[in-house]
């Protein structure tokens, strides 16, 4: 396997998109999140996503190889909420490992066929990594704000089965995502770090923070800059932006932190803004035409989508990708 950091000085790469946006189109119902595994579970499963790769890993299936087949060089898995803090709301928390192993093992599978076909793109599995349904920072009642609902240490356990169970279905890489909290991420990557140490052996480590609206800060209230120094004591494969802003307004963030970062840039943005029902409506082409210029101005070393991308929005992406060179690597002292 050709080394991904190697990959990112030579040519932007191309991650893939929603999952959910993509297991929408099969409408699924109850019995789909059950079979073979839970049939018997006493609360509805409906909409755990997650689970499909236990009990529909078909679908899965096809939906990564759709998005290697628009383009994508990076295909994350399966496991956005695949921690047993996420998991705790559906009482699965038995369920994470095999979740994560299997979600990887999946993932992997497809990739390995892409990288048979063309052995000068190979193709590579980011193990995802949510942010959980809490936030170590942030009391959820209004009249204790001094009260969390979950501690560094509850973040740091669930993180850390989560990256074994990953690590062990063979993911190329890691990718700690949609970060709302930087406590949270910081319990995410001193979890993979301890799993590191153990193992002796490191893979690359993305990082991607989600800025909730135009002032520029995640929903702590850091700005991005904040978060870049807050995460740059680990050494990553990147640090971006993704989810919560469409492209348009995500570029004036992403310009900070190709002035600042000494670690490759991403960006997966949604498809633009959710409408009245909570959908995306941009289109591949407008979507494109708005990241062709974070291209243009050498921002991005890796781009992708969020929320209500598809793989005709990754060919539009994956196309323009090929056109650009990629951000240049700073150093810094």
């Amino acid at each position: 396997m050709k080394d991904i950091k190697e990959i990112l000085q030579r040519r932007i790469l191309v991650l893939d998109g929603a999952m959910g946006t993509m297991i929408q189109r099969y409408q699924l119902e109850e019995e789909d999140f059950r079979k073979g595994w839970f049939e018997d579970h006493n609360k509805p499963l409906k909409g755990n996503n997650d689970l499909l790769s236990l009990t529909r890993p078909e679908i899965i299936k096809e939906i990564h190889a759709a998005y290697f087949e628009a383009g994508a060089d990076i295909a994350e898995t399966n496991t956005f909420s695949g921690t047993t803090i996420a998991q705790a709301d559906y009482s699965l928390e038995s369920a994470v490992y095999d979740i994560n192993y299997h979600s990887a093992k999946i993932a992997k599978e497809v990739a390995d066929e892409y990288t048979a076909q063309n052995p000068n793109k190979p193709r590579f599995v980011a193990g995802s990594i949510g942010p959980t349904n809490r936030t170590a920072s942030i009391s959820p009642d209004v009249n204790d704000p001094g009260y969390r609902a979950i501690t560094f240490e509850e973040l740091k356990k669930a993180y850390r089965q989560q990256t074994e169970a990953l690590m062990d279905g063979g993911v190329d890489l890691l990718l700690v995502e949609t970060v709302f909290d930087t406590l949270n991420a910081k319990a995410a990557l001193f979890a993979i770090d301890e799993v590191f140490e153990e193992r002796k052996m490191r893979l690359p480590v993305m990082v991607s923070g989600t800025i909730t609206d135009q002032s520029g800060r995640t929903l702590t209230g850091q700005t991005t800059d904040a978060f870049l120094i807050s995460v740059s004591h680990m050494d990553l494969l990147s640090v971006g932006l993704n989810c919560a802003l469409g492209a348009s307004m995500m570029r004036p963030y992403l310009q900070i932190l190709d002035t600042n970062s000494p670690f490759g840039v991403s960006a997966h943005p949604n498809a633009g803004l959710p409408n009245e029902f909570g959908e995306y409506d941009e289109t591949p082409e407008l979507m494109g035409e708005q990241i062709k210029e974070f291209m243009q101005e050498g921002l991005v070393n890796i781009i992708g989508g969020c929320c209500g991308t598809t793989p005709d929005h990754i060919k539009v992406i994956s196309d323009l990708a090929a056109k650009y060179s990629p951000r240049k690597l700073r150093e810094y002292v």
